[in-house]
């Protein structure tokens, strides 16, 4: 799409008003292996946001999937013993297929079976990591992990080790927050959309990992894609919430703004910096 990496924040804005209209126009096939309490909203936010969804995270059908998928999440938030086999699979495949994957190590540090789970899939090299703050720390060998599935440190606290993570790991690394922070070990943006109320909804955070995969499928620069994610997610989220009375309303607000917006209105509203 570009012929220099975009690294201003005008060019990563640009960058991501192209993307989205990429992804509204060729629609890329993203398989989750994701969490039993948001499988289903996570199909929605990538049908509203012109992706198409595919659940596949059994074993003997991942690995498979994977080579012929635009776009991989792997969500460690429900492992359950099936999904354990599977991700191995799919982010084996994944790699050796060319296939972006994306790795939302959920509630690790704490927990032992998905923090062991969470280290052998990065040895895989995903191609983007996204987690709140603790996570990050956490999964970069740095802290213990945050209060379940909520963070216990704030962006800020989590930088350092989103930076030296995406160098060793070689992956880009996002840490979602009240302004999210994105980071390839060398370039860094912050996006400072969103609403609140992205945090009363469940799967708030998980749906925007399967958000990345799609984004990830239409460029090959994926820090850049990676911000144009995050930045078309929180714009709508913005959106949504200025009608939304409550959580319930913002999730179907959420959705309905997602389906809606343009590459102008997200040129238009984005905050990067």
């Amino acid at each position: 799409m570009h012929q220099t990496p975009p690294g201003r924040p005008d060019d990563l804005v640009a960058f991501a008003a192209q993307a989205l209209g990429r992804v509204q126009h060729d629609a890329p096939l993203v398989q989750c292996l994701t969490n039993a309490v948001v499988t289903g909203f996570t199909a929605n936010v990538l049908l509203a946001v012109g992706a198409a969804p595919a659940m596949v995270d059994i074993p003997d059908e991942a690995g498979p999937f994977a080579r012929v998928a635009s776009g991989v999440l792997v969500n460690l938030g429900t492992p359950r013993a099936e999904q354990r086999a599977a991700m191995p699979e799919a982010a084996r495949a994944a790699t050796e297929a060319g296939t972006p994957w994306v790795l939302d190590p959920v509630a690790i540090g704490a927990l032992p079976v998905r923090t062991a789970l969470a280290a052998d899939l990065l040895a895989l090299r995903p191609t983007v990591i996204r987690g709140n703050a603790s996570e990050i720390i956490a999964l970069a060998g740095a802290g213990g992990g945050g209060r379940g599935v909520d963070a216990s440190h704030g962006v800020d606290d989590a930088e350092d080790a989103a930076a030296e993570l995406a160098r060793t790991a070689g992956s880009v690394v996002a840490v979602s927050g009240p302004v999210d922070y994105v980071t390839d070990g060398t370039r860094t943006a912050r996006i400072a959309n969103g609403d609140a109320l992205l945090t009363r909804v469940t799967g708030g955070g998980c749906a925007l990992g399967a958000v990345m995969a799609a984004f990830a499928a239409v460029d090959e620069d994926r820090f850049a894609t990676t911000v144009a994610a995050a930045t078309a997610y929180t714009v709508a989220a913005e959106s949504a919430a200025r009608t939304a009375a409550g959580p319930g309303s913002f999730a179907v607000g959420f959705l309905d703004a997602l389906a809606a917006l343009t590459p102008e209105d997200l040129a238009k509203h984005a905050e990067v910096s």
